[in-house]
């Protein structure tokens, strides 16, 4: 059994696994978290105790990711659904909602927007629409996607978010190129799954359950899972998703690429999402993001434009390693193609202007592909992370795609913002022989050269 509710019951009711200072520090060791050691630090309420947990958050971060932070946009090609999900805007019964489904030549008129913005990496999001989310479909889209180039632009990543698939379909997906398969449980409590889905293929718990063993079988090899806070006591959602990454980890010897945190927010046409039956405040939030980053210290965690700019600057030192920026929830929204919206953004950035304050705060906007094409990924990809190794290719990635990024698209204050960051992090490279390398390639980028990367 993947989520065993009684166990998970049981541990939130007495998790007795010891103090919070003795749990933080084994996590400092980067070796992860029981369930009964995650329980222990949900159900801290003492605000001492809170700082500890994200004191030791900040340092795991930095121990395996360091203070790079991906970004990506996601691009919706279609909001039309055959699910009934009450918390979505997408959902099948929902008249106020003006549909849309983006024709091939449309999907190339956002790519070539993103990529006017600097973005490296898609997250291709559809609704669960029988007309056009077919693998036949799904193979044109991504196959668009690469092939769409924009001067100096391309997209070099596609990551999929879309409906669980069978086994062959996914051997298909993998066929395509893609990063990561990405999919939501949404809710990992049966009852509360049941009551929010009432009709539709989604409405199959176990079904989506197990993609993610689907898509490991079919030889994807970089899976995402999350859930969406709100829907239920967000302290079952959290030791859910880490029953989850272990049962993915126990089996394939892969855990989750990622993990994704989004919280429900208002949506359109959606009854739940209005009132969420059980919302999170920010330092509810903050300390689930801290927690999950010391139960599982490989995965990237990912945080979403639904947050407000102010919280979302306040999350990324608690473990945030990926975040959209410039986001669009609705199908053609990058290129002003007016459709109904999955649900409301309040972090409204521009990508430059996130890029910008992310400079601000001391960290390296990375638009970086590097492992996905180098053949890091899955086992490969683990082997480096989960004992913090990982950083030793990152920091100088980010840095290279950082300067692309400023030589091709910032405006003049950003470039000068980021050329002194580049400065300084090249320094802080450990390895002689890596340092010069990086700056051999920093050079050649200046030089006209582009996509370099180790």
């Amino acid at each position: 059994m993947i989520i065993n509710e009684k166990a998970i019951a049981h541990y939130l009711k007495d998790p007795d696994p010891g103090s919070v200072a003795e749990i933080t520090g084994k996590a400092l060791g980067l070796k992860g978290l029981s369930l009964a050691e995650t329980a222990k630090l949900l159900l801290t309420e003492d605000e001492k105790q809170t700082e500890i947990i994200f004191k030791a958050a900040r340092t795991v971060k930095e121990r395996v990711y360091g203070n790079r932070l991906v970004l990506f946009a996601p691009l919706y090609t279609t909001n039309e659904c055959a699910n009934n999900c009450l918390y979505c805007a997408f959902r099948k019964d929902n008249e106020q909602l003006k549909r849309k489904t983006l024709s091939l030549e449309e999907i190339r008129q956002e790519v070539v927007v993103l990529e006017a913005q600097g973005h490296k990496r898609i997250l291709l999001v559809a609704g669960e629409d029988t007309k056009s989310a077919g693998i036949s479909n799904l193979k044109e889209m991504i196959r668009t996607i690469y092939q769409t180039k924009n001067g100096c632009g391309e997209i070099r990543r596609v990551n999929v978010n879309v409906a669980p698939l069978s086994i062959e379909d996914f051997k298909t997906l993998k066929g395509t190129g893609i990063g990561t398969y990405q999919l939501f449980q949404e809710t990992y409590h049966r009852e509360t799954y049941k009551l929010c889905h009432p009709s539709g293929p989604k409405a199959d718990y176990e079904y989506r359950l197990n993609a993610m063993d689907r898509a490991l079988q079919a030889g994807i090899e970089d899976v995402g899972i999350g859930a969406l806070f709100g829907l239920y006591d967000y302290k079952f959602e959290v030791l859910a998703l880490l029953s989850h990454a272990q049962h993915l980890d126990n089996i394939y010897n892969v855990g989750p690429h990622t993990i994704s945190v989004p919280r429900l927010e208002p949506a359109l046409g959606a009854p739940l999402a209005a009132r969420p039956p059980h919302p999170v405040s920010n330092l509810e939030f903050k300390k689930l993001v801290a927690i999950l980053r010391l139960a599982v210290p490989y995965t990237g965690i990912i945080l979403s434009t639904r947050e407000t700019a102010e919280l979302r600057d306040e999350i990324f030192s608690l473990g945030v390693s990926q975040i959209s920026a410039g986001s669009r929830t609705d199908p053609g929204g990058y290129s002003q193609q007016k459709a109904g919206a999955q649900f409301e953004l309040y972090d409204n950035r521009s990508t430059a202007q996130v890029i910008e304050d992310v400079l601000k705060l001391g960290y390296i906007p990375s638009f970086c592909t590097a492992c996905y094409r180098l053949g890091r990924t899955g086992e490969d990809f683990m082997s480096l992370a989960k004992p913090g190794e990982i950083h030793n290719f990152c920091l100088p990635n980010a840095l290279l795609t950082l300067k692309e990024y400023l030589l091709d698209y910032a405006p003049a204050k950003v470039r000068s913002a980021g050329e002194k960051l580049i400065h300084k992090q090249v320094d802080i490279i450990r390895d002689p022989n890596l340092k010069e390398l990086t700056r051999k390639k920093l050079r050649e980028l200046e030089e006209g050269q582009r996509d370099c990367y180790f």
